[in-house]
């Protein structure tokens, strides 16, 4: 193995393990943000609301010898959400710093070594994208003499989102969501390393012949990500504010990465057998 070889493998090993640690990491404060938030929308219903202004009429007529107690912990409470939802961010992009230096490593790296690593990241970024919430949806709407009321708070991931539709008998959505979200991203990952590490095997090329021929059903898994969240915001009278949350990209870095494995797999198995 040359030096330069060895210097991609040390490369490939650190990011890697980068991006284990900024999942892990942007998965506790995307639970963080959710949870904060669904205790700030809990405090701000229609009775948390009226509370919060009676405790600050009463602190301004006795000159701030009533607290206004649900005002200080409801500070507290955007605070902890503003440093998890900044904590994401930052997770956000150590994640895809990493998932890029991966990518860079095709010049450092034997084809084989480059689908091996790719894949690897595409796997990491797959589980990931499965259980970290993808969207965040909260329901409010202006209520006379009370202000800005929130309705109600929800959290989406991808595996929850299966969960929910399948428990709400929308069993169809739920097992196409199961079957193009969960079970191929992660049959074609397995089989993409499958691939990288056995390229000698008879079902190598086979594997990337198959992928090749769904190749213009390559964006189906960002298309997959747009019905979910279309389908879950689709009720436009009720949902007033979605946001996307850091799972969503983690899914995405998902589906680049295994974009460039399959390419790269791909490749590796044309110069092997000496196709054009």
């Amino acid at each position: 193995m040359s030096t330069l070889n060895r210097m991609g493998v040390v490369i490939a090993v650190v990011a890697l393990l980068a991006m284990v640690w900024y999942g892990k990491e942007g998965y506790r404060a995307a639970i963080t943000y959710e949870a904060r938030t669904g205790e700030i929308a809990t405090r701000m219903d229609a009775a948390g609301v009226a509370e919060l202004r009676l405790k600050a009429f009463a602190s301004f007529v006795t000159l701030g010898w009533v607290r206004n107690d649900a005002q200080v912990e409801l500070t507290r409470l955007e605070k902890e959400r503003s440093s998890a939802h900044a904590s994401a961010d930052r997770d956000a992009i150590g994640f895809g710093a990493a998932a890029a230096t991966l990518l860079a490593l095709f010049f450092l790296l034997s084809i084989r070594g480059f689908t091996v690593v790719v894949s690897l990241g595409a796997l990491v970024a797959l589980i990931n994208g499965l259980v970290t919430p993808i969207l965040l949806m909260i329901v409010h709407k202006q209520v006379e003499y009370l202000g800005d009321v929130v309705l109600s708070f929800e959290s989406k991931g991808i595996l929850g989102s299966i969960s929910k539709l399948y428990a709400g008998d929308n069993i169809t959505v739920a097992l196409v969501l199961l079957v193009f979200s969960v079970l191929v991203p992660l049959l074609k990952t397995l089989s993409l390393l499958f691939v990288s590490v056995y390229e000698s095997s008879p079902f190598a090329t086979g594997v990337v012949r198959f992928f090749r021929h769904l190749g213009k059903w390559s964006m189906l898994d960002v298309f997959v990500v747009a019905l979910l969240l279309v389908y879950l915001t689709s009720n436009q009278q009720d949902v007033s504010r979605a946001e996307a949350e850091i799972g969503l990209y983690f899914f995405l870095a998902y589906v680049l990465l295994s974009m460039v494995a399959s390419l790269s797999a791909d490749t590796m198995l044309r110069s092997k057998t000496g196709e054009a």
